[in-house]
């Protein structure tokens, strides 16, 4: 394990801005700690911020990394400065850093924005047409794998540490009314990523997934009873 110097992310399962981080720390092989801190979403009443993130996470948001007394906020600039800061294992391909960026902001809108809108959806149009334009940016996505192994360059690049953090909750996400097939170069993507050293670090149980679908099936019986008498199945 690399040990530049400590790193420590603040940070939770659940999220996956935070998963994104800690899957790119565990496939770098970045020695780390873990300080919990859960997304104001979903943070129990009464639940007090650690000092240090609150006095370095301007908007009290996670993921933050502290590597070796300086911190920084936000999982996209986290990423590229573990890059700065860490040669051993780089998942930016060479030569690539402009398509990989490209890439990532694309992700970053069109993969995710429809993924948070099925789970945080609370009536049944919206979280179906949610579905739909995930299932069309995965198709997308799909095109970009027809003829190559990995989303940008020949090796696992900070693309893939994006996508695992949409694959490891998908069987949630259908339980939450995603409807969506993906193709079959993503779902043969999604197996590649599985078996990539930094997975198990990051892959829920089944008691997460469970987890996961009860929080969001009770977040939208409290806003739209109507439409789910019956809550969560946790």
């Amino acid at each position: 394990m690399t040990t530049v110097a400590p790193v420590a992310l603040f940070g939770h399962w659940i999220c996956p801005f935070s998963v994104r981080v800690e899957f790119a720390l565990a496939q770098r092989g970045i020695a780390y700690e873990v300080v919990d801190v859960p997304p104001s979403a979903v943070r129990p009443k009464g639940f007090v911020v650690p000092d240090e993130f609150a006095a370095h996470s301007p908007k009290l948001e996670i993921p933050m990394v502290r590597i070796a007394g300086e911190y920084l906020a936000d999982s996209m600039p986290i990423l590229w400065w573990l890059e700065e800061r860490f040669t051993a294992h780089s998942l930016v391909p060479v030569g690539e850093d402009d398509a990989l960026r490209e890439r990532m902001a694309w992700i970053d809108r069109h993969v995710y924005r429809p993924m948070i809108g099925v789970y945080y959806g609370t009536e049944p149009d919206a979280i179906a047409a949610a579905s739909e334009r995930f299932g069309d940016a995965m198709a997308e996505a799909g095109a970009w794998l027809d003829d190559a192994d990995w989303l940008c360059g020949d090796a696992p690049s900070l693309c893939e540490a994006l996508m695992v953090a949409v694959y490891v909750r998908l069987d949630g996400l259908r339980r939450l009314g995603l409807t969506a097939n993906l193709p079959a170069a993503v779902t043969a993507h999604h197996q590649r990523c599985a078996a990539l050293s930094g997975w198990p670090t990051v892959a829920w149980s089944a008691e997460q997934t469970d987890e996961f679908v009860w929080r969001f099936s009770e977040y939208r019986r409290r806003r739209s009873p109507h439409h789910w008498p019956g809550g969560g199945d946790r």
